[in-house]
């Protein structure tokens, strides 16, 4: 049966190097007989505002519901997206905010401090772009991005194992260093469309 992966490109801005490595992960994935779909963060129009936290939940929009539905039917899922102030762009975690609820990512138990991981047999990527070197991140702020990403919330969830690329420096890097990024996320790519 055939890897069905969801590609979800965190980005606001229509294009970018993070559009380039997703785009590089799809080529890989479908070469091994993967089912694709994918979403862009600069097409979705929602409130990301989680006003209420878990106490009173608002409607989801249709995209909302959509990138629910797209999690719900994956096998993988890759995100990929610039790291900016240590984190994610804020409208793609208006996404995590809004659409990773209890009863569906987790269920908080009731009794004791612990949880029930909903999103269990699933995988995940994390394609990271940054103005920063990976060693540098990794040396002074112990990665806060691919941490919250892979830690906080995909295995928060039960999605797991998670694989990190983090490039960069991106602001000034050469057309044969971005080549080898892309060939990168395209083998991650591939490897995830066997599975």
């Amino acid at each position: 049966m055939a890897a069905k992966v969801f590609v979800w490109v965190g980005h606001p801005r229509e294009n970018s190097l993070s559009h380039g490595m997703a785009d590089a992960f799809i080529r890989g994935a479908e070469s091994n007989g993967a089912e694709v779909r994918r979403m862009n963060l600069h097409d979705m129009q929602f409130d990301p505002d989680l006003t209420y936290g878990y106490h009173s939940r608002k409607d989801l929009e249709p995209c909302l519901n959509e990138w629910r539905d797209n999690i719900t039917w994956c096998d993988h899922t890759c995100w990929a997206y610039p790291v900016w102030w240590g984190g994610m762009p804020a409208k793609m975690k208006g996404v995590i905010d809004r659409s990773f609820l209890p009863g569906f990512a987790m269920e908080y138990h009731e009794k004791d401090p612990w949880w029930d991981k909903l999103l269990k047999g699933r995988s995940g990527d994390v394609l990271l772009t940054s103005d920063a070197p990976a060693w540098f991140d990794q040396l002074l702020y112990r990665r806060p991005a691919a941490n919250a990403a892979k830690r906080a919330m995909m295995e928060f969830s039960g999605i797991k194992p998670v694989r990190v690329l983090q490039v960069g420096t991106v602001k000034d890097a050469k057309e044969a260093k971005i080549k080898t990024w892309i060939d990168k996320a395209y083998r991650l790519g591939a490897d995830a469309g066997r599975r």
